[in-house]
């Protein structure tokens, strides 16, 4: 180790540095939060949480016995909870022994890739990605293959993943519904995933662990059904965070649930408990998983979510943007009018209208909007929109 960061952090750090400079350096790092400004950028909230979420939270906060607040690793009751829950939302059938609580999205990755990835082997994600799936999958000395969703229908490229595999492979990291384009994978994708899965893991004579990121699976538009891997693929995780559904991204709790038929199930568990130590202790605080029963039925409203996708999405294509209408999660994508999506984020900015740009999540020349702005952001936005929309094209003639 040299300096102030061992040469893993290093390489991890030059992969993030889109996303770091626009955290720390750009027109939004600095202007971002100024009371005019409409911020698109990340799924944060910015109206108040359900108080139905603070009143369970204060009222499982108030001790019951002396080791209310002890060490807590995943709390019977809350694994029960998201058993019953899964089973009777996805029509499988889960035990509460196959459920880990985790603190959050992150810590159901980190935790999931940790129990079966070893430094060499290779991980499958598909791009563009969740902007730590890369990092995650390097911090542990493995080699992240990326494949390619091609706007603007990001369908599932069997033949692609197929020809990604190599006797190194390990997991495939699959999202959906996707962040950011907001796509849905559909059965007939699913079960030929499966089938390419099975074949490779034969072939290479190990199994290859699909790793199942459901973060958006409960925001879904237009009556549109969420379809999991796990009815496909037996040796598949799924990965959840609360934090979307209940819009509280900094109230870490989510878990990770094992398929059923998962051939080495006991095994998988002890390897999934170890990797939640290991990782830093990647379990949801005490207070959090006593709430789980009552915070499970709550969520926001997500037929506002929708209407205010209408809303963007009509005002845009009318102002003569291409714009990708999702079928879930609380993301749009936007086709950018300059090939430089950077320098047109930052032309937005200056209409004081921030929004993430596509080379953050490897897909330049796009841009992505957060529905979880408020409607005063959305309407105070779109006279911006048009105006660096027209001077843009006006400068580029």
């Amino acid at each position: 180790m040299s300096g102030a960061s061992s040469a893993t952090v290093a390489e991890i750090t030059a992969g993030l540095a889109p996303l770091l400079w626009f955290v720390n350096e750009s027109t939004y790092a600095r202007e971002g939060a100024s009371a005019d400004a409409s911020d698109f950028c990340f799924g944060n909230p910015q109206e108040m949480a359900l108080a139905e979420i603070s009143q369970s939270i204060a009222r499982w906060a108030v001790p019951q016995h002396k080791d209310w607040f002890a060490y807590t690793f995943s709390h019977g009751p809350a694994t029960a909870t998201v058993a019953q829950t899964l089973s009777t939302r996805l029509g499988v059938d889960f035990e509460a022994r196959d459920v880990s609580m985790t603190n959050g999205a992150f810590g159901a990755i980190a935790s999931g890739l940790r129990a079966v990835v070893d430094a060499g082997d290779e991980v499958i994600y598909l791009s563009p990605p969740w902007f730590f799936y890369v990092p995650m999958i390097a911090s542990l000395g493995a080699k992240a293959v990326r494949v390619d969703l091609a706007p603007p229908d990001f369908s599932l490229p069997l033949d692609r993943v197929a020809n990604a595999i190599s006797g190194h492979t390990r997991a495939i990291i699959v999202n959906s519904p996707h962040n950011p384009s907001g796509r849905i994978l559909q059965p007939a994708e699913l079960a030929g995933l499966a089938e390419v899965l099975e074949a490779a893991s034969i072939r290479n004579g190990r199994p290859i662990y699909l790793l199942s990121d459901e973060a958006y699976s409960r925001i879904l538009f237009d009556g549109e059904e969420f379809h999991t891997p796990l009815r496909y693929y037996p040796r598949s995780l799924l990965l959840y965070t609360y934090g979307k559904t209940l819009l509280t991204p900094g109230q870490r709790m989510g878990f990770i649930a094992m398929a059923p038929a998962m051939p080495d199930r006991d095994e998988l568990r002890k390897a999934i408990f170890v990797a939640q130590l290991v990782t830093g202790y990647a379990f949801p605080n005490a207070v959090m998983q006593y709430a789980l029963g009552e915070l499970e039925k709550l969520t926001i409203d997500v037929g506002a979510l929708q209407q205010r996708r209408d809303r963007i999405v009509h005002a845009l294509e009318q102002m003569g943007y291409e714009v990708i209408t999702p079928a879930a999660t609380f993301y749009v994508l936007v086709r950018s009018p300059l090939e430089d999506d950077v320098a047109f984020t930052e032309r937005l900015a200056e209409e004081k209208v921030f929004v993430m740009p596509g080379k953050i999540f490897e897909l330049p020349g796009w841009f992505r909007i957060s529905l979880t702005a408020n409607d005063e952001m959305v309407e105070r936005s779109l006279p911006g929109f048009e105006r660096a929309l027209k001077s843009t094209l006006t400068a580029t003639r």
